[in-house]
């Protein structure tokens, strides 16, 4: 199979040839190989690629058969390599499979490699020290995004159709919106964590991926979706597939617009100008469209605070699990500047800190539940800018605290973390671009909670009415290859 032929196909376009036997996932899987080689040394996206081990039954699954990256944390894979993005970590291999890997081999997925991630998956966009940076393939000076940059540019240059993805406060979504893909964050309990965790930073953490075609990551969320025994949450199950739900019409949808942050970071004149069209895209469609207001449940210095305790004690607990675990030090040698200050900064959290840390997490759960009373949906641009310079986040960073560098990613990215917070599901839509540099703009969507349904459905109807699927980066595997 020629990488130019690879690439245009979506898994379940992938998954089809190979269930119709014209052509066989060994060919698939070379051809993502191919893809990677042509492209990663420019992007840096995947940490390390293998030999798969896995051999589908054509037609067993809709995505049987498909080549598949995972993120180089939360989804340890047995007897590969899980680092974490980090020199603590370094050498580290899996002992067994997680649930959620047992489910992508059953799904008939190809895992070939892990995909870069930020330090402990601790920020937003992918500049690890032990990988170094990796770079978005529609402008290779600007950030990828993070955490999951990886795996977002991974898939936006052509290496693969999908990858796994995680998101505890926009990991998932800032890549999809950085790299112009669709991602969807589902709801708290959708994705199983175990057995080795019942919930990742205390249920900010959520699986998923991105994906080029919104029919793909539906029919992923398919495969891996429903609980585990033991599972501390429980989202009820949905009265038909997500597969089912991007072909079928949303209806009318009381759609509420934010285009101003909580906490004061102003959307840039080239974001608002795409939420704009964004909105007069969905009347179009027959959507009642209004300004609103979502009231978060607590003022921002509150909530980035409850966040900073809730993810620095987290992380304490880790690294000191990690460290004791490879008998290193924890100190310069094995992490960043403010990975270790995260760690400083949530030994000292107490007890009753992080008590009322969680019941800040309540209260922004119930107020914002209360807007989808109001609202089907609400509207936000994913993120206030467009994806910024390589280093931006890394400026003055070894002077922060704990809380500081909570306070630096959320500031900007004001938009998402507030949906991990509630547990409700969000979408990332690359609905728009920036006129002046073409630049995918992403458009988040949220919906209450377990009704991922309803944003499939809204997000292929807005895929039907302006595809981005054929919008190709300058990193391009089709182009590459020269095949």
């Amino acid at each position: 199979m020629r990488v130019s032929e690879y690439v245009s196909f979506d898994a379940v376009g992938l998954a089809e040839l190979v269930a119709g036997g014209e052509v066989t996932p060994a060919e698939v899987e070379a051809a993502a190989h191919e893809a990677a080689r042509a492209v990663n040394p420019r992007i840096n996206a995947v940490v390390e690629t293998w030999p798969a081990d896995d051999e589908p039954s054509p037609g067993s699954s809709p995505l049987a058969g498909v080549p598949f990256l995972i993120k180089d944390i939360g989804v340890p894979m047995a007897g590969r390599p899980m680092e974490l993005g980090s020199r603590l970590a370094a050498g580290h291999v899996a002992g067994a499979d997680s649930s959620l890997m047992r489910r992508f081999r059953r799904a008939g997925l190809v895992t070939f490699g892990r995909t870069a991630t930020p330090e402990m998956a601790y920020g937003i966009t992918t500049e690890p020290v032990l990988y170094g940076a990796t770079r978005n393939p529609w402008d290779l000076e600007r950030s990828a995004g993070g955490s999951s940059g990886g795996a977002g540019a991974a898939v936006a240059a052509g290496v693969v159709p999908i990858a796994h993805a995680t998101d505890a406060a926009g990991s998932l979504r800032v890549p999809a919106a950085y790299n112009g893909l669709f991602g969807l964050k589902p709801t708290r309990g959708r994705v199983s964590m175990g057995p080795g965790a019942d919930e990742v930073f205390s249920g900010l953490a959520v699986h998923g991926s991105v994906s080029r075609t919104v029919r793909d990551s539906a029919v992923l969320l398919d495969q891996i979706r429903g609980p585990e025994p033991g599972d501390p949450y429980f989202a009820q199950e949905p009265s038909r597939p997500y597969a089912e739900e991007v072909t079928r019409h949303p209806g009318s949808l009381r759609i509420g617009v934010l285009c101003q942050a909580w906490g004061g970071r102003r959307t840039t004149p080239p974001v608002a100008d795409a939420l704009a069209r964004t909105a007069r895209l969905l009347e179009s469609l027959g959507h009642r469209v209004e300004g609103a207001e979502a009231d978060l449940g607590s003022d921002w210095e509150e909530f980035v605070l409850a966040n900073a305790r809730v993810w620095t004690a987290n992380l304490a607990a880790s690294i000191d699990e990690l460290a004791a675990a490879f008998d290193r030090p924890v100190d310069s040698s094995t992490l960043e500047p403010v990975t270790l200050a995260g760690h400083h900064y949530g030994q000292r959290v107490t007890g009753p800190e992080f008590v009322a840390a969680l019941g800040i997490r309540n209260r922004v759960a119930r107020s914002l539940a209360r807007s989808f009373d109001a609202y089907d949906v609400l509207l936000t641009p994913t993120l206030p800018e467009l994806p910024v310079p390589l280093g931006t986040y890394a400026q003055g960073a070894e002077a922060l605290d704990g809380p500081g560098w909570i306070d630096r990613v959320f500031d900007r990215s004001p938009f998402t973390a507030a949906f991990n917070v509630a547990g409700t599901p969000a979408m990332s839509v690359p609905v728009t671009a920036d006129a002046e540099t073409g630049l995918p703009i992403g458009m988040q969507f949220a919906a209450g909670y377990g009704r991922e349904d309803r944003l499939f459905r809204l997000a292929g109807q807005l895929e039907e009415a302006c595809p981005w699927a054929d919008r190709t980066p300058a990193v391009w595997a089709g182009e590459r290859t020269g095949r």
